[in-house]
């Protein structure tokens, strides 16, 4: 096999694993074996799999990889959050973010280097989209920051799909990695852990609302009306939001499950109390919750965040219309890891250096 590129198991599904075991001549229960290693055990190397025979073993490391996406360079925040540069096979890097509090984990994961939805306020707009990502690269992030921040198997550890990238333009790989991290017998992440945010890809809400396992759904809303949500969000002149708001009532919600609004605060921009109202009102009947993200800013764009007073009554106003929100601060700020910061660059702190 001496200049074949070793192929890559990270990623495979327990079928696809089973019918590589079947083509490398061992019998198919081998694929199960090799599944259970690699996303809940974690193995990094052929050599640990002492359930395969030796030959078995031998083959594997000749031919195949447990691969991860390298950890190029990380960034340290002062309230514990850790950014990572990671590095894909092909010298694209990717960006993911580590976020631990008291009792539990959250991992902010890509699904693509780059983004073509290019939203004016989010810095990852500026890099562009280069390609999407494998399914392997997808759950590499997740083993990866597990592995670098020593998250044990059975940690309480939430995955949202809220780094670089929009997940619906790249919904099958996306997809498959989602079945992986949820599957108990792979990365055994409970769906209700797992959040997909998408910008509107009003298309993909009804297959994601047809998948048999499917994680909680986030909508990037950000807007009160068609004209200020497609200034800010061009993607909207393509699916509009009253498009996008149908497509929500008519998605097929869980007992209990809401759908998720995001609403990033820009100063100036979207937080007048009427626009408070107008938000209220193009989400009326709709099982939700509202998140209201003050801006995380930086030198590259000219929008400020919203002061915490208009904040506070932008939150009142909704509530005396009957809609739950809630004010996230993001983490990492100070390292350009918090929502919509991420764009493969240094993080301009010197206080937050690469450890």
């Amino acid at each position: 096999m001496t200049g074949e590129k070793a192929q890559t198991l990270v990623g495979m599904t327990r079928e696809e694993l089973a019918q590589f075991a079947v083509d490398s001549g061992q019998p198919r229960y081998r694929g199960a074996q090799l599944y259970e290693a690699i996303y809940h055990r974690r193995a990094r190397d052929f050599t640990s799999l002492t359930n395969l025979s030796r030959s078995f073993r031998e083959f594997l490391s000749e031919r195949s990889k447990l691969a991860y996406p390298t950890i190029e360079r990380k960034f340290v925040s002062r309230d514990g959050s850790v950014r990572y540069l990671l590095g894909l096979d092909d010298g694209n890097t990717v960006e993911a973010v580590y976020m631990p509090e008291e009792n539990r984990v959250t991992l902010c994961i890509s699904s693509q280097v780059g983004c073509a939805v290019d939203c004016r306020f989010c810095f990852t707009a500026l890099v562009g989209v280069r390609r999407n990502l494998t399914a392997g690269e997808i759950v590499g992030q997740v083993l990866a920051l597990a592995e670098a921040e020593h998250v044990a198997p059975k940690s309480r550890l939430n995955v949202v799909f809220m780094g670089q990238g929009e997940p619906f333009l790249n919904f099958g790989p996306v997809m498959k990695a989602v079945r992986i991290l949820a599957d108990p017998a792979g990365v055994g992440i409970a769906l209700r852990r797992i959040t997909l945010s998408t910008s509107g890809i009003v298309p993909r809400l009804a297959d994601l609302g047809r998948e048999p396992v499917r994680p909680k759904l986030a909508i990037s809303l950000n807007a009160s009306t068609e004209e200020q949500r497609a200034t800010l969000m061009p993607i909207n002149r393509k699916y509009p939001l009253r498009d996008l708001l149908q497509a929500c009532r008519d998605y097929p919600l869980r007992p209990r499950e809401r759908i998720t609004f995001e609403y990033v605060m820009l100063d100036g921009v979207n937080d007048s109390e009427a626009d408070a109202g107008r938000v209220a009102e193009l989400l009326r009947g709709i099982p939700l919750r509202v998140n209201l993200i003050p801006y995380n800013p930086g030198d590259a764009l000219p929008y400020r965040a919203s002061p915490l007073a208009r904040v506070l009554k932008f939150q009142e106003v909704l509530a005396a219309h009957g809609v739950p929100a809630f004010i996230r601060i993001s983490r990492g700020r100070d390292i350009m890891a918090a929502c919509g910061q991420l764009s493969l660059v240094d993080s301009g702190e010197p206080a937050a250096a690469a450890r």
